[in-house]
């Protein structure tokens, strides 16, 4: 437990400076005495996010969310009064004193929060393992040494080992008294009858987080060269990590995205590293997959400026380039580099470094049209109709943008780009839009379901015992002679 004094404290502590404590999760603009935002609770594309210092609260004008800054943490991280109160005390550098929870305490918390701790000290065990033990300093230490990352950073990312043992963590975590349900259940433990293994055995680790920080997941390289083997290996879908909502390095990223008022993705795990060690914080990485819609939204919370950093791989490219229409979609500034043949950022930071890296980045970056027109164009060898099937592809990316203005623009770009005259451009564009209504009209409406009253009993009533030849008539509706 903690004391109330403390609460109180981190309470006030958290009331005066809630503008700090919420601009770690919402990019957000002065506007008079107040603040404003994006609300990270629901999509919008104006904002109604209200945030009063004098006060010390937030109100959500559109979806009608408010209070204060634990209020927040707990809505937004999806966590207890109790852990909101802990982040903020360590955010205040507010000294908690609180008893060890028992065995019993421990036993009766939800299966998130037990999921949290095993995976909390499965990363532990990771980091040891990597600096502690002759295997983890020979091979594990080894591979991030010889890639050249310094101490530093394999610490601020929290990097490990697991040993080449089949069942290492499984059974030292068991002797700890973690159950072999939540390793199970988080992917760290793969459990079949009697058999029992880690999953992630014999690979450096590579820890997810949170917003908040707790690790929620991993990822794991392995390092011996086998055709069977995956290279990457990630946690499964648990209930406490969603691929498609996360991305690995926001939280050691999300402050600089703010103060930047921009977003640098990358593919990797090592990208991200590299340009950390380089002095660039503001990165985070997809890790390999498809770019989704919560990514994209997780990323406008602290910016809408995103620049999408490309290897020279063309077939990777060309993959990748079919989603980023959502990023354009979701209202996003997007703009795009394509790093020299036979780089990857992770190579590309450590050879320039970061004031290099930055003039490069600056030098050649380009919007999304010009750089999706210039990579499809490739393609098209003269050919008519290929020519006009890439300009229905870069009309349909236009279509999707929301601003009117930021469309206009674009098409005036395209018009340039393609040698097509602009009125053509926005004949297509409103042919799009209107099968796009037209498609969504014939979508049936989902309706709730209609609750019917049950058919009322009309009671008939007896003919009258007194008189029988009085009868009841429905016709009627009272007694009548027969």
């Amino acid at each position: 437990m903690i004391d109330s004094a403390t609460v109180d404290r981190i309470m006030e502590a958290a009331q005066g400076q809630i503008t700090d404590v919420i601009s770690e999760y919402v990019n957000l603009k002065r506007r008079g005495i107040n603040y404003i935002g994006n609300c990270p609770f629901h999509n919008e594309k104006t904002p109604s996010f209200i945030v009063s210092p004098h006060k010390g609260i937030f109100k959500c004008f559109g979806c009608g969310k408010g209070g204060n800054a634990v209020n927040f943490l707990m809505e937004h991280e999806q966590i207890t009064f109790v852990e909101a109160i802990k982040s903020l005390g360590r955010k205040f550098h507010i000294h908690i004193e609180e008893r060890e929870p028992s065995p019993e305490a421990l036993q009766h918390q939800n299966e998130r929060e037990s999921m949290m701790v095993v995976t909390e000290y499965a990363a532990k065990y990771f980091a040891q393992t990597l600096y502690e033990t002759d295997e983890g300093q020979s091979v594990g230490l080894g591979y991030f040494r010889q890639r050249g990352f310094r101490d530093d950073i394999i610490k601020k990312f929290q990097l490990g080992y697991s040993p080449e043992q089949r069942d290492a963590l499984t059974r030292q975590a068991q002797q700890h008294g973690y159950k072999i349900e939540f390793l199970e259940k988080t992917g760290l433990s793969i459990v079949r009858d009697d058999y029992k293994a880690d999953r992630f055995r014999g690979r450096v680790i590579f820890p997810i987080h949170s917003l908040s920080g707790k690790v929620i997941a991993f990822g794991g390289r392995v390092l011996k060269s086998d055709a069977k083997t995956a290279k990457y290996l990630n946690s499964p879908e648990s209930e406490i990590y969603h691929k498609s909502r996360i991305l690995y390095g926001i939280y050691q990223a999300r402050q600089e995205m703010v103060r930047q008022d921009r977003t640098y993705l990358v593919e990797g795990y090592t990208d991200v590293l590299s340009f950390h060690q380089a002095g660039i914080t503001n990165v985070v990485a997809s890790s390999g997959t498809a770019l989704t819609v919560d990514q994209i939204r997780l990323m406008a919370r602290f910016t809408p400026n995103i620049t999408i950093i490309y290897d020279g791989d063309p077939a990777g490219i060309k993959a990748s380039i079919r989603g980023i229409d959502l990023v354009l979609e979701e209202g996003m500034n997007v703009k795009v580099l394509l790093l020299p043949e036979g780089e990857d950022p992770d190579s590309f930071a450590k050879k320039l470094g970061k004031e290099k890296l930055l003039q490069y980045i600056r030098d050649n970056e380009t919007d999304f049209i010009k750089f999706k027109t210039s990579i499809l164009l490739e393609d098209t060898h003269n050919d008519p109709i290929k020519r006009a099937q890439l300009i229905q592809d870069i009309v349909r990316t236009i279509s999707v943008i929301p601003d009117s203005i930021v469309r206009a623009v674009y098409i005036k770009e395209c018009s340039k780009l393609m040698n097509v005259e602009e009125p053509v451009l926005y004949t297509e564009i409103g042919k799009i839009k209107k099968k796009k209504q037209e498609k969504e009209a014939l979508r049936p409406a989902v309706r709730p379901p209609v609750h019917e009253a049950p058919p009322r009993r009309i009671r008939i009533p007896r003919p009258c015992p007194s008189s029988p030849a009085i009868r009841w008539s429905r016709k009627n509706g009272k007694y009548c002679a027969s």
